[in-house]
């Protein structure tokens, strides 16, 4: 036998029963037998809104299948339709403190790892704003290898681990290949209760390979998803020529009793390494502003994403070392904090400002971000690069940092705003009020460089909208 296929347990493929049984067994043979499963070309497999969960743990072919996920009236919203585990159980790694910069680790196992670190008793991303919270495990992530040398240095400071611990990084790699998936929408009240009816991956070593997914049922209220491809807990996945699809954007009340938009996902990333998407792109429009944007990443380190065009790329509750290479961006354009390198290269962007230092995590990038051969459409008359917004009021957990930068080669299309207005590099981004030493609760601390050349802006350019927020910075120009 050289597969299992999803008719041998009984699927009938026609859209109407309910083949999530057949599916189910199939891969649990196929995972005892660790041999590949493959789906019948042109079937189309309906998965009812059951509690039902299809574990993964060999490669799998949908190529010419389609999927229809019902989730109208769930019976578990957390129950994603593919759990792609190992079967490697998670190791403890032994360490009283961590610091940042740190590079190695001992690693006794022989193997590499992917790590992750916390300080439970200290909390960062306190969050600011309409979703205000009270913050987030102190959280690192990191692959380790056989010789205890991390991918790349630590982002915090770990006075106290209170929980390290890292699953091997499977050898072997397992593929899923092809599958057109359709969500029937959830009709749910519009909160906060995220729908994960989704493909699920916390395996190492992944490759996911020409998967569609698309929405239809889409009505006038509706609870937000968490992401239909979840990579979670693991390293090394790489995702490529897929398509995915924005959801609409429905209202709710927010933590601070207004009305805030649900951010809604088709791609959700937390605490993952070396994570690649190539040559991706969305079903609507990137710069229909009736569904939001399509990525969220939380606690990330070294994403790289590349051809890729999405609404949106989020690096929310922080990404350390990330890479944009020849992708485009609508709509709610390109919003990070983090830390490490950021490139940018070859991306066309399209927003207020070239790159959305997010204000209710501080704006904080403690790092470099390099900008190379790009182009900015602004949304609006607003005239930075940089939008941030930060008047050192709030404390959100950590000290905030604004980006060295590195600028060398930017278009911007014009709009008709007069010519002799500046092009900032930076917004003034505390505002004009001043602020006492005792109303500022942590420190903000402004880049030491900023380099701009081959800026194409038939505007001067400018290092920051405030200059007294900048004495000390190292500005230095060279217009194309």
């Amino acid at each position: 036998m050289e597969y299992i296929t999803y008719e041998m347990f009984g699927a009938a493929g026609d859209g109407v029963q309910d083949d999530m049984p057949a599916i189910i067994q199939a891969h649990g043979e196929a995972n005892q037998l660790h041999l590949p499963v493959k789906a019948k070309e042109g079937a189309v497999y309906y998965i009812s809104p059951k509690d039902q969960t299809a574990i993964v743990q060999t490669s799998v072919d949908w190529t010419g299948t389609k999927f229809i996920v019902d989730d109208v009236n769930c019976e578990r919203i957390y129950a994603p339709v593919f759990h792609v585990c190992s079967k490697a159980a998670s190791v403890p790694l032994k360490a009283d403190a961590l610091a940042y910069g740190q590079t190695q680790l001992d690693n006794p196992f022989g193997c590499d790892l992917h790590g992750i670190v916390q300080n439970a008793n200290h909390r960062d991303y306190i969050r600011k704003g309409l979703n205000q919270d009270n913050g987030h495990t102190r959280t690192d992530v990191f692959v380790l290898d056989k010789n205890g040398k991390m991918s790349s240095p630590l982002s915090f400071d770990f006075d106290t681990v209170t929980s390290l611990h890292a699953y091997p990084v499977d050898e072997e790699k397992l593929t899923i290949r092809g599958g057109a998936f359709i969500t029937i929408a959830n009709q749910a009240e519009a909160k906060y209760n995220y729908h994960m009816r989704n493909i699920y991956i916390t395996r190492s070593n992944t490759e996911v390979c020409g998967v569609t997914h698309s929405i239809t049922g889409e009505g006038e209220h509706g609870a937000p998803y968490r992401g239909f491809i979840t990579v979670e807990d693991c390293a090394r996945v790489y995702v490529h020529d897929c398509v995915f699809c924005g959801h609409f954007i429905y209202w709710t009340i927010g933590s601070a009793n207004l009305p805030v938009p649900m951010g809604s996902y088709d791609i959700s990333l937390n605490r993952v390494a070396d994570v690649r998407f190539a040559r991706c792109s969305q079903t609507n429009d990137i710069h229909d502003d009736r569904y939001w944007g399509l990525i969220g990443t939380n606690f990330c380190r070294d994403l790289v994403f590349e051809d890729c065009h999405f609404s949106r790329f989020d690096a929310h509750m922080g990404v350390t070392n990330c890479t944009l290479r020849r992708c485009r961006l609508g709509w709610q354009c390109l919003n990070a904090i983090g830390n490490g390198t950021f490139l940018i290269e070859e991306t066309e962007a399209h927003g207020d400002a070239f790159v959305n230092l997010r204000e209710d995590y501080g704006c904080t990038w403690r790092g470099q971000i390099i900008i190379r051969n790009s182009t900015w459409h602004p949304r609006s008359e607003k005239r930075a690069v940089f939008s941030a917004r930060n008047d050192g009021t709030h404390f959100f957990g950590y000290d905030c940092y604004l980006p060295d930068v590195e600028i060398d080669g930017l278009m911007i299309e014009e709009n008709t705003m007069a010519a002799e207005e500046p092009l900032y590099v930076f917004n003034d981004y505390q505002g004009q009020q001043e602020r006492t030493d005792k109303e500022r609760k942590h420190k903000l601390i402004p880049p030491k460089t900023v380099l701009v050349r081959n800026i194409r802006t038939n505007r001067p350019v400018a290092l920051c909208e405030n200059p007294a927020l900048m004495p000390e910075t190292l500005f230095r120009t060279a217009l194309g």
